[in-house]
């Protein structure tokens, strides 16, 4: 792997390397924050960013998108290349991640349609009620969830920042010890309107959360939806609605919601 960049000065390093035709973003570590293919740039490299996309399934035009953590901006940039209505806010934490998504990852330059904002998540999100269709939290230090984007106030605070029927996403390493803990705490928040979905190469889980909007989805009407939004942006919707109805609770007919602790019993049986 051929190092392109070690950008240091206090706290954790950000690194940039390339290996086989695809660059990475890397904090701190080992692990891979971001990745681009060259020959693809605009294409979502990561399973994980593929599967975050899934909110998509539910709210296929967003407006106005908010997103904590920018990593190396693909998902801020599939959002900008394929969704030209929405108005894209992400907050960054780390004005090196935000240099490095600039220089060698292609994030397009602030504009009417896309804004960078160096901030902590954990204090954006609550000051800014009533401001998002769609909230996607992807926050990390070298592999470990960001504790203050996984408390019960943060998840309080993101459904508030949600216009009516708005989508939450957040991101989570297959791994993670205290999972179960922060789902619960998104099930409270949200009322137990919550999906689960894992990415494709099962490293990491996707929670999707609701603000409104039914009880419960038909399955023929997802199924639609996943057709049009395939051919649109390029991505397996039908297998991340697979993935869905096999995770959650779903009859022939319906995709509904359930309990962690009812999810619990199903796998045990």
């Amino acid at each position: 792997m051929r190092a392109l960049k070690r950008l240091l000065r206090g706290g954790a390093s950000v690194e940039v390397s390339e290996e086989r035709g695809v660059r990475t973003l890397h904090l701190g570590g080992d692990a891979i924050q971001s990745a681009m293919r060259l020959s693809r740039p605009d294409r979502l490299e990561l399973a994980y960013t593929q599967a975050m996309m899934a909110s998509l399934l539910f709210l296929p035009e967003p407006r106005a998108v908010t997103m904590i953590g920018l990593g190396g901006g693909s998902i801020a940039r599939f959002v900008y290349r394929n969704r030209p209505t929405a108005r894209t806010t992400v907050v960054e934490i780390n004005s090196r991640v935000v240099a490095a998504a600039r220089s060698f990852f292609g994030l397009p330059a602030d504009d009417d349609r896309l804004e960078v904002v160096v901030d902590d998540g954990a204090k954006y999100v609550p000051a800014h009620p009533a401001s998002a269709d769609l909230l996607l939290v992807d926050g990390f230090d070298d592999g470990v969830a960001v504790k203050s984007l996984c408390s019960t106030a943060f998840y309080d605070a993101a459904y508030r920042c949600l216009h009516s029927y708005g989508v939450f996403a957040q991101n989570f390493i297959a791994e993670e010890p205290r999972f179960g803990t922060y789902l619960a705490r998104i099930e409270a928040s949200f009322d137990g309107r919550v999906l689960l979905l894992p990415a494709a190469d099962r490293v990491n889980n996707i929670v999707l959360a609701f603000k409104g909007g039914p009880a419960r989805y038909s399955i023929d009407r997802l199924q639609a939806q996943a057709r049009t939004l395939g051919r649109q942006l390029d991505l397996p919707y039908g297998a991340f609605l697979r993935d869905l109805i096999d995770r959650n609770d779903a009859t022939a007919n319906y995709l509904r919601f359930a309990s962690s602790r009812a999810r619990a019993s199903d796998e045990k049986r």
